[in-house]
């Protein structure tokens, strides 16, 4: 099994140091953009099984996942943007298949907005969608409250405290849980794959700035309640893949639903059932065949 454990690193001219991973030495370039909680290893499945003199793949860390820095905290998805940005000038990456997985997905909708020129393709695995993510407070039994959404930093510092405590004292522990009860709801990784997975995940340094990132990013023409629309996304005008699954925990087919019909003609949804929000880990066969058929062809 090729374990993709060597990281990569490269200096951007903004002071940030971006680690990666890369595979393959085919022409079709593909460059993967990991979600929350993760980093460029939660790819490997994905990189192992991609045909590797087909296609040559880039799996980034986001400032202050992984290998990463994170000498100046994020405000925005925008700045993640911003970054991959420097760092495909870096290393010289145009006309590339673009792909991201949650969080990711939203960095990948902005990045395709401003940089047309670079991407060919974009593909949006269970991505937030383009008016952000929505969280609400919690009552007194923990449930989400539908009719308080949180909408300060603050009350967000509140909110992912016990993840934040998780990650600093390493309690993997508190991170299966989390994992078990709203990801990995229909397949697990193997057992020593799944304990990779959770030291990575221990990487994270800015899960809060994240979080605020993800309530505040919108790029529909419309309020999403906590920041005005920026309508770029009316700029993403490239084939675009679109993955979302039926038992998605995090993100709600709806979402997706209008992620697509707001991109309009270049846009094509796949639903997959039986696949929560990691569909590398519940239907990778059929991942696997989307992106051939999407890329290849």
């Amino acid at each position: 099994m090729i374990t993709l454990n060597i990281v990569h690193e490269v200096s951007l001219p903004n002071g940030e140091t971006m680690g990666y991973r890369k595979h393959g030495n085919g022409n079709n370039v593909l460059i993967l953009v990991h979600g929350n909680m993760t980093s460029s290893k939660h790819w490997d499945v994905l990189m192992e099984s991609l045909a590797e003199d087909k296609y040559t793949i880039y799996a980034i860390d986001l400032r202050g996942f992984g290998q990463s820095s994170y000498n100046t905290p994020i405000e925005s998805l925008a700045d993640f943007s911003h970054d991959l940005k420097l760092f495909c000038d870096e290393l010289h990456l145009y006309n590339f298949t673009l792909a991201g997985w949650s969080t990711g997905g939203g960095v990948a909708m902005h990045f395709t907005a401003q940089n047309r020129n670079y991407v060919s393709r974009l593909i949006l695995l269970e991505s937030v969608g383009i008016k952000g993510f929505t969280l609400y407070k919690k009552n007194i039994l923990g449930k989400d409250n539908l009719n308080q959404r949180i909408t300060t930093k603050e009350d967000l510092a509140k909110q992912v405290k016990l993840i934040q405590n998780a990650q600093k004292k390493g309690r993997k522990w508190f991170m299966r849980f989390l994992w078990n009860s709203s990801i990995y709801v229909n397949k697990k990784p193997s057992k020593e794959r799944y304990q990779e997975y959770l030291d990575d995940m221990l990487t994270q340094r800015n899960i809060l700035d994240v979080n605020w990132a993800l309530l505040t990013f919108n790029i529909s023409h419309e309020s999403n309640g906590i920041s005005k629309g920026s309508g770029l996304v009316e700029k993403i005008n490239v084939p675009t893949l679109i993955i979302q699954g039926t038992d998605d925990k995090v993100i709600k087919p709806e979402e997706s639903k209008q992620t697509t019909d707001t991109i309009g003609e270049n846009a094509r949804l796949v639903m997959l059932d039986n696949c929560g929000h990691s569909p590398l880990i519940d239907r990778l066969d059929k991942v696997i065949e989307l992106l051939d058929d999407f890329i290849l062809c």
